[in-house]
């Protein structure tokens, strides 16, 4: 099939009023959009449910890469890759790292082969960084596509199914003031985190400025609505101009956490995001989402040693809305070691008025929503459980039995390291590849960590899909609590965490070593 990049004269700069949705590829029923995969966490709440049930890890079926030049650190890759996302269509869309430390690229391709239907250059550039952080595209619900462009601009390709399709460039400052002096924007203003879309095709992303743009912008939080209108969250009173540190009500808040995706509340009036000081401790805040005005803020905080939580940017916790409502953020430990790396997962109701029990691991994880039914032996109260990574480092003073939980969010038990009152584990696993490098006399038991920072709930044949540093793809059974399915995919690699996904026909997506393998039947 024919291929299609960008090219000069292809490329409409838009902004406010220009109503853009719509436009190339027609409105599409809603819950076609959420037929794919079209974001972080499949959705704006990043609940991470499967829309059919996942097909059986029996072959891959292709792979391909996501970073045409990887770079490791010895033996481990530091890198998060953007999710990937599957249309109602069943195109994939693959952001692809095409340099050794810079320069992306989308691709779109067919899922039952994996062949090139298109690809679409963007000029964005990373921020600075430890860790190499994400370039995080969505899908818009009416079939468009939307990468993280120059100058905190954004890309959208009018359909992400189509192999010819015309490119616009939003710009949430205004497209006028791009135009001025591109040079300015593009050198000192950075997306840095994935882009949400929600169900009206709103977009929300966190963005830093690293130097002197000629309109004074400040980090912050960006809204671009569906019809092309910019709100942006950083400085001063009006709603396009409102200081970032002001939506924090902080004038020492310095960023939006880096690869924090923003997650929307149920009825999407309420986005969360959170946000830091210079390097750790922060708040997670509440917002209006149409305005960007602050509802609600709350102070992270770790739950054992009551000191301001980590907020480490090498990490891509994203906050999780409940079907109830409540919000999970995690975080890492203060001080470090006190909890054997494993961080928290702090949990709070939605207006972030009230902290609930948090769970036990947090680091660089956003939990997945498990409906109560999915998991047969569980009798408690709750409506719907959250399953969490649950690794126990041996390098944080851990017994290295990594681990994956589902776990009752309204029910508690005593952490069994640090004492303190954690949310009931329901079930658990272990990793099924023992960690020769880390086992020990006080950690016969290691195992290779689990390599998700958020995964696939398939609720008709109730299993997770899960991805390991053993270079496996296993299905995680919820009726009888064993890893039932395995997929070999590399010979494993210590990495940072990637997603897992789902796509309209069952197959089964997860990256490792720097590929994407499509995985089933």
């Amino acid at each position: 099939m024919k291929s299609t990049r960008f090219v000069s004269g292809t490329l409409v700069v838009a902004c406010a009023g220009s109503a853009l949705l719509g436009a190339a590829a027609g409105v599409q029923p809603l819950d076609l959009w959420l037929r794919g995969w079209p974001g972080y966490g499949h959705d704006a709440q990043h609940a991470a449910i499967a829309p059919v049930a996942a097909q059986p890890l029996d072959r891959i079926k292709w792979s391909t890469p996501v970073d045409l030049d990887p770079q490791y650190s010895g033996t481990v890759l530091y890198i998060h890759y953007g999710t990937p996302l599957v249309t109602a269509r069943n195109t994939v869309v693959v952001t692809v790292k095409t340099g050794a430390f810079d320069g992306f690229r989308i691709e779109g391709r067919n899922a039952a082969n994996g062949s090139l239907v298109w690809m679409q250059d963007t000029d964005y550039s990373l921020p600075a960084h430890g860790w190499v952080p994400s370039c995080g595209s969505s899908l818009t619900p009416d079939g468009g596509v939307v990468v993280p462009a120059a100058g905190g601009t954004v890309l959208r390709r009018g359909s992400a199914d189509d192999a010819a399709s015309t490119m616009t460039r939003l710009v949430f400052y205004g497209a006028a003031n791009y135009k001025a002096n591109p040079g300015a924007y593009n050198d000192n203003v950075k997306i840095n985190t994935p882009i949400t879309c929600d169900r009206r095709g709103d977009l929300y992303f966190g963005f830093v400025v690293t130097g002197p743009t000629p309109i004074g912008l400040q980090s912050g939080i960006a809204r671009i609505a569906s019809t092309g209108a910019a709100t942006w969250a950083a400085s001063g009173t009006h709603t396009l101009w409102v200081a970032a540190s002001d939506a924090a009500g902080d004038p020492d808040i310095a960023q939006v956490v880096m690869n924090c995706a923003p997650a929307l509340s149920r009825d999407g009036s309420v986005v969360y995001v959170a946000c830091r000081y210079g390097w750790s401790a922060g708040y997670l805040l509440a917002l209006d989402a149409a305005t960007l005005t602050r509802v609600g803020r709350v102070a992270l905080i770790d739950p054992n040693t009551q000191a301001p939580a980590n907020l480490y940017d090498d990490g891509t916790a994203s906050p999780a809305v409940g079907p109830d409502g409540d919000v999970y953020y995690g975080v890492l430990e203060n001080p470090f070691f006190s909890n054997h790396l494993r961080g928290w997962m702090l949990h709070f109701n939605g207006a972030l008025t009230q902290t609930k029990p948090p769970g036990a691991f947090g680091w660089d994880d956003t939990v997945s929503v498990v409906p109560a039914d999915a998991v047969p032996s569980y009798h408690g109260g709750s409506t719907y459980l959250v399953l969490s990574k649950y690794n126990n480092y041996v390098e944080g003073g851990g017994d290295g039995v990594n681990r994956v939980a589902v776990l009752d969010p309204k029910a508690t038990m005593a952490d069994p390291i640090t004492g303190t009152t954690v949310m009931r584990e329901v079930i658990t696993i272990a990793g099924a590849t023992p960690d020769y490098g880390n086992i020990g006399p006080n950690t016969p038991n290691a195992v290779r960590e689990w390599c998700i920072n958020t995964a696939a709930v398939d609720t008709v044949t109730r299993c997770a899909l899960v991805n390991s540093e053993d270079g496996k793809l296993y299905r995680w059974d919820f009726t009888t609590n064993t890893l039932v399915q395995a997929t070999v995919l590399t010979p494993g690699i210590g990495e940072a965490y990637t997603p897992t996904i789902v796509g309209p026909d069952g197959t089964v997506y997860a990256i490792n070593n720097a590929t994407l393998f499509a995985v089933g039947h």
